[in-house]
């Protein structure tokens, strides 16, 4: 498995140089006084939001991370040269936490967002800082200051506009590959997807938008059963739940019910995402289930929608529906606070204008 979401490394920043105790000697120049230079500042360890990475996968072969320290002040007054920064290079949507207190030390959602999380130490001064009008001589210096270190904890959190939820071996992986160019496992068993996919919709030249396939979700799942909460974190940033229910394994509404469950306890706020529920696998209806099933209604959502990912029906209707929906977000994130989550109202304006604040919540 190479999808790694979570590791958990060490960083050390620099130590500042030391500051110099010089006196200043020159032929014809007696008494040329306090020259000592102050010490360099410790590299900083910062962290690089890098588009071509879309996993931690690379820090589990390198743990320790160390800034270089500062060099000495020198004679004449001259500084000492500055320690190399160390660089991490994590995927857009990494939290980067102290592992000891919790504290949220930086998360980076944009593609080249640069953030400073450990600062090198201050250099120290040397003694041609410490001259007075009384002091004239002094041989005194400052040591340099030591840089942080710490237990980094790295969490990644999927950058996607919409998550596809449901019961393992729904579809969900089946219509990612459809509807975009991913390449998901597919087979006629329980748990295919072990990690997370993403997927790019292309709806014309100036819509598209970004679909996550979870693996599947269990009753129990948020106490730890089957894969557990392991990857409920990356539907956290969606705008939009679509829920696929195979009629086959539990009647509709039980299976929403449950999968409502599940992610509410995981996270509370989950419950206030935008969703299109679908009924799966509409190909293998007869007549008589459809009769009964186009029966059925959601509260606050309606009826579900039928999509059948082997003869794409309803795909174009579903897209256009996910469309919708995440413009309706991107209207209540600009204050548009009276909107319903069912309300699927199409609006103009670009998605990419709000994406960044509404993943960050």
């Amino acid at each position: 498995m190479n999808f790694v979401d979570r590791v958990r490394i060490y960083a050390k920043a620099g130590s500042g140089g030391d500051g110099m105790v010089s006196f200043h000697r020159e032929k014809f120049v007696p008494k040329g006084g306090p020259d000592g230079g102050d010490g360099g500042r410790g590299g900083n360890v910062v962290a690089i939001a890098d588009p071509h990475l879309n996993t931690l996968l690379h820090f589990r072969y390198k743990r320790h991370f160390a800034a270089g320290n500062g060099a000495p002040g020198g004679p004449n007054r001259r500084s000492g040269k500055r320690g190399r920064d160390v660089v991490l290079r994590v995927p857009p949507g990494t939290v980067i936490r102290d592992a000891e207190s919790g504290q949220v030390l930086a998360e980076l959602i944009e593609a080249g967002q640069r953030e400073i999380i450990l600062h090198g130490g201050a250099g120290g001064r040397g003694n041609a800082a410490f001259a007075t009008p009384t002091n004239r001589a002094p041989r005194t210096a400052e040591q340099g200051k030591p840089g942080h270190e710490c237990w980094l904890e790295l969490e990644l959190k999927l950058l996607a506009d919409v998550g596809l939820v449901g019961f393992p071996n729904v579809g969900k992986s089946t219509l990612l590959a459809t509807i975009s160019a991913a390449k998901p496992k597919i087979a006629d068993y329980p748990f295919t997807t072990l990690v997370p996919n993403l997927g790019m919709v292309q709806l014309d030249f100036e819509r598209s938008f970004v679909v996550a396939d979870i693996p599947g979700i269990i009753e129990g799942a948020s106490t730890g059963k089957g894969l557990g909460t392991e990857f409920l974190r990356h539907i956290e940033r969606t705008g939009v739940l679509v829920f696929l229910l195979d009629p086959h394994m539990l009647p509709p509404v039980e299976a929403y019910a449950i999968l409502e469950r599940e992610l509410v306890r995981h996270n509370p706020l989950l419950a206030n995402k935008r969703r299109i529920i679908c009924i799966s696998k509409a190909d293998t209806l007869d007549q008589t289930q459809r009769a009964e099933l186009s029966l059925l209604e959601f509260p606050n959502y309606g009826k579900p929608l039928f999509v059948s990912s082997a003869t794409r029906e309803s795909i174009g209707e579903l897209l256009e529906l996910i469309w919708s929906a995440l413009s309706g977000a991107a209207q209540n994130e600009a204050g548009d606070v009276n909107a319903s989550p069912a309300q699927n109202t199409t609006a103009t304006v670009r998605l990419g204008a709000t994406a960044a604040e509404r993943r960050r919540t």
